[in-house]
């Protein structure tokens, strides 16, 4: 497997990238949203979708304590899980269907993966941020599988719901 050098900022890691990709795409799609809800669940799910990316800048910034990053990934995971339900609201409410749902859905549950992932080896993300290389993390080593979604790291699809 290709060695990939250090991850330098979080804008360089793939499970932010994942979420800026939900987060857009989800923007696309509230703007359909009728206007009666601009101010409550085109907020709501836009926010939610935003916010885990931030989390996910966050807790790269507060890696020099292993409990600050470990926070900041469960905020991040539990906006994943925000979006997941505010998406569901937005299928039981006739503005997107079903499948639009499940592959937002997919997406969430694949950036929750990787944030648990992430949570499970938070220690190999901490240390001192001037150092160099700034994190010990690689992106697609043979020890980091968390950069990539194994089927096994899957939870239910949210078509189940």
């Amino acid at each position: 497997m290709e060695k990939r050098a250090y991850a330098r900022h979080f804008s360089e890691l793939v499970v932010w990238k994942k979420s800026r990709e939900l987060a857009k795409g989800i923007f696309e799609a509230s703007k359909m949203f009728p206007e009666e809800e601009k101010y409550s669940l085109n907020n709501q799910i836009r926010r939610s979708s935003r916010s885990v990316g931030a989390q996910i800048a966050e807790a790269w910034a507060k890696r020099r304590y292993e409990k600050s990053v470990v926070s900041k990934l469960t905020d991040a995971d539990g906006e994943q899980n925000e979006t997941q339900h505010w998406l569901i609201v937005a299928m039981d409410s006739g503005y997107l269907d079903k499948e639009t749902v499940s592959g937002f859905g997919t997406r969430c549950t694949e950036i929750g993966a990787m944030i648990g992932k992430m949570i499970s080896i938070a220690d190999q993300f901490c240390g001192d941020p001037g150092h160099t290389p700034p994190t010990k993390v690689r992106e697609c080593d043979d020890t980091m599988e968390f950069f990539t979604i194994s089927s096994d790291l899957y939870h239910a699809p949210i078509t189940d719901y």
